[in-house]
């Protein structure tokens, strides 16, 4: 992907937020989903290089999966919780925070790749990402979206990226330009040995106590390769099956039978509960990642 010069810091920090987005997002806001696909949308971001060497050569240690699993699950799903279903106000807080830490995230000389977390290609391809495995997870588990609720998220999820560094007219035009932007980036990403190695410690639960480990590793890296486009499961080295896809479907199917029977402020856990928390940390002025 070919990098775009780097906007003024300040010029992320003072961007206003486009506030006549008015898709209401919540009734499609499914805590379960978060969770079931966390580590595979971290691969697929993680499948462009400069990202990947980004993540693992990080010296923000606050912000480590293997450090401190708990802390960085609260500050991603904070930030899906505000870019999906919080106010124009509370994203550009949120972003400000953001650019806070990753104003520390540079290669360095001794670095394979170059990159820069303000470079805002890099920020479309994790919005992209993001957007990618809600839709596919929405689908798999709710049914296809019929074409005018599809367009409607698509153009919503613009928010993923400008609440990152990615100006929101980069955001591709419709569904059909994403797809040729989707395709493009598949067919670029590239998982060497080192960053495969970081990301089979997530996909193996290497950053949860050991009895956590022993009991769902093998069934988080099912999932994990089920939920992972082809191109990356095969740079992986993740086996599948038209079986293992079956047995996936049907669970999937009915993790969203259970969903939809559940009251609203359940089937949105954790994401309305980190939104509430986001907006406490900034009515009393505590940090935010």
């Amino acid at each position: 992907m070919a990098a775009i010069a780097e906007p003024s810091v300040e010029s992320f920090d003072n961007a206003p937020f486009d506030d006549r987005d008015t898709f209401d997002f919540a009734p499609h806001a499914d805590g379960v989903a978060v969770m079931i696909g966390g580590v595979a949308n971290v691969i697929m971001q993680l499948s462009q290089a400069p990202i990947g060497y980004g993540v693992a050569e990080s010296t923000v240690d606050s912000g480590k999966a293997m450090l401190h699993p708990l802390k960085r699950l609260r500050t991603t799903v904070s930030y899906l919780s505000v870019a999906h279903l919080g106010t124009p106000a509370e994203r550009a807080s949120y972003r400000a925070a953001i650019n806070s830490v990753h104003r520390q995230v540079r290669s360095g000389p001794d670095s394979p790749v170059r990159y820069n977390a303000f470079d805002p290609e890099l920020q479309r391809w994790v919005a992209a990402c993001l957007y990618f495995g809600t839709v596919d997870l929405i689908e798999r588990m709710h049914g296809p979206m019929d074409d005018e609720l599809a367009d409607s998220m698509y153009r919503h999820s613009a928010c993923l990226g400008a609440t990152l560094q990615m100006p929101p007219e980069m955001w591709p035009a419709d569904r059909a330009a994403f797809a040729q932007y989707w395709r493009e980036g598949l067919a670029t990403a590239r998982i060497d040995p080192t960053i495969r190695a970081y990301l089979m410690d997530l996909v193996r639960l290497r950053n949860l106590p050991k009895p956590l480990q022993w009991a769902f590793a093998d069934i988080h890296q099912f999932v994990v390769a089920g939920l992972l486009p082809r191109e990356l499961r095969r740079k992986m080295g993740l086996e599948w099956s038209a079986a293992h896809e079956r047995r996936l479907s049907m669970m999937l199917l009915l993790a969203g039978v259970v969903c939809r029977r559940l009251p609203r402020r359940l089937r949105q856990f954790p994401l309305n509960y980190y939104l509430w928390d986001v907006k406490r940390r900034i009515r009393k002025r505590r940090p935010l990642v």
